[in-house]
Order: C-alpha cells, then sequence, then structure tokens
C-alpha cells in the first residue's frame, strides 16, 4: 500500500516531503544534467536554434527520443515516421502506470504534469521506494529531475554557443547511447533472441525501404517479436525475468 499524506497537511510536512522528494531526485539528476548538456551541444552543432532545446525538453521531456529527434528533425524525415517513432519509442511508459504511484498526486493538472513527467529514471525510483509516496514528494523528485535535464540543455547550448567550431564524434552521442541500453538489456542468453530479432528487422527494412529504416525496421521487428511471443506461450518457454 501506498502511504499518502492527510488533506490538510501541515506546512512543516509538507516541506519535510518536497525535501525528501528533492533528496530522491540527486542521484537521477547527476546523469540527467550531462545528457542534457550532450543534447544541447549536439542540438546547436546539427544547426538547431538555441531556444529549440529548452523547447524539446520542456514539452517533449522524453530523454533518449530527444537526442533522436533531433536527427530526424535535421534530416527531414517525415511526421508520420516521427510520429509511428515516437510511438515505439515510449510505449514502454503504458506498462509504467500500472505500478507508478500516480494515485497520491490529487490536483488534475498535477496529476497531467506528473504523467507527462514520467520517464524512466522516476520510474526505477518509485519501483525502488515502493511506499511512503505523497502528491508533494513524487511532484518535487518529478520536478527536480526535469529541471536538471533542462538546465544541463540550456548549459550546453551556451557551451556550444561559447566554443568555436565543432566538436567531431558529438553526432556519435546518439549512437553511444542506444549501443550502451543495447547492451544493458542484453544481459542472459534468453534476451539474445530479441536482439537477433532487432538485427533481422533492420537489414530487411535496410534492403525493403532504404529510405524509411526506422519505420520500417519497427514494424517488422514488432511483427517478429509478436510472433516469438505467441510461439514461445505455445511451448511453454516465456522468459521470466524473476529466474535471473
Amino acid at each position: 500500500m501506498h502511504k499518502e499524506s492527510p488533506a490538510a497537511t501541515p506546512p512543516m510536512d509538507r516541506r519535510q516531503e518536497i525535501l525528501a522528494g528533492l533528496r530522491l531526485g540527486v542521484g537521477p539528476g547527476l546523469g540527467l544534467f550531462p545528457m542534457g548538456l550532450a543534447l544541447g551541444l549536439l542540438a546547436i552543432q546539427s544547426g538547431l536554434p538555441g531556444w529549440a532545446v529548452p523547447a524539446l525538453s520542456i514539452f517533449g521531456y522524453a530523454g533518449s527520443l530527444e537526442f533522436l529527434m533531433i536527427d530526424l528533425l535535421m534530416t527531414g524525415t517525415g511526421l508520420v515516421t516521427i510520429a509511428v517513432t515516437t510511438f515505439f519509442v515510449n510505449f514502454r511508459h503504458i506498462f509504467y502506470a500500472f505500478s507508478f504511484p500516480l494515485h497520491v498526486v490529487k490536483n488534475p493538472i498535477a496529476k497531467f504534469y506528473s504523467m507527462h513527467a514520467l520517464i524512466d529514471e522516476a520510474y526505477a525510483v518509485a519501483a525502488a521506494n515502493p511506499t511512503g509516496w505523497t502528491g508533494p514528494r513524487l511532484l518535487a523528485m518529478q520536478i527536480s529531475m526535469q529541471l536538471y535535464w533542462v538546465s544541463g540543455g540550456i548549459v550546453g547550448v551556451l557551451v556550444a554557443w561559447a566554443i568555436p567550431g565543432t566538436i567531431e564524434g558529438l553526432d556519435f552521442a546518439l549512437l553511444a547511447l542506444f549501443i550502451t541500453l543495447t547492451l544493458d538489456a542484453v544481459r542472459t542468453r534468453e534476451q539474445l533472441p530479441s536482439l537477433i530479432i532487432a538485427t533481422i528487422a533492420f537489414f530487411a527494412a535496410l534492403f525493403i525501404t532504404p529510405d524509411q529504416i526506422i519505420f520500417a525496421g519497427m514494424i517488422i521487428f514488432m511483427a517478429l517479436l509478436t510472433i516469438r511471443y505467441f510461439t514461445a506461450k505455445r511451448k511453454g518457454g516465456l522468459y521470466d525475468p524473476a529466474r535471473n
């Protein structure tokens, strides 16, 4: 059960809850700030205007998707491909809502923001601390994380403006990020088929639709992943993370 503060929370108790939320946001924030800085640098060097970085970080606020969005925008990718890419990249957030303590936030506007700010890091902190959540604590944690991200992006923009020329290899940041995420995801032999399926989907898309690799690749990947799921279910061989 999630613990929730009474409606008439004394000012000192509310302050303590906010401070508790801010403390919970420090660890993830120390990782979000440099990532935001890299985003700001990459955006400016890619040709985006400075205002686009805080705008994207405030209204988009999707971490890895923002890096991908820079590449999509600068290469003139169509809106359909951008929409489909956004859907697939953020599809996992649908499942976050099942265990995220959103119910402690009562104000409709605050609840809408909490849903908007439900990033991987916020979910990870909530999952690691399943009890004791209140509205002020949850919102303080999420707001602090976004502030780390937005401020990092702004600093990145300022640094990019101050540095003459360009930093070679910075455009590799997105690829490095997804390589890291892939290596982190493929930790056991049971998860290896997903990597193989992703590789097949990529080369199939490269061969079939070389001008729409991302769009076609994700469609093929989801189709193959669905086939794998039902095949494993029929054979009783579904992967159980609890065993590892």
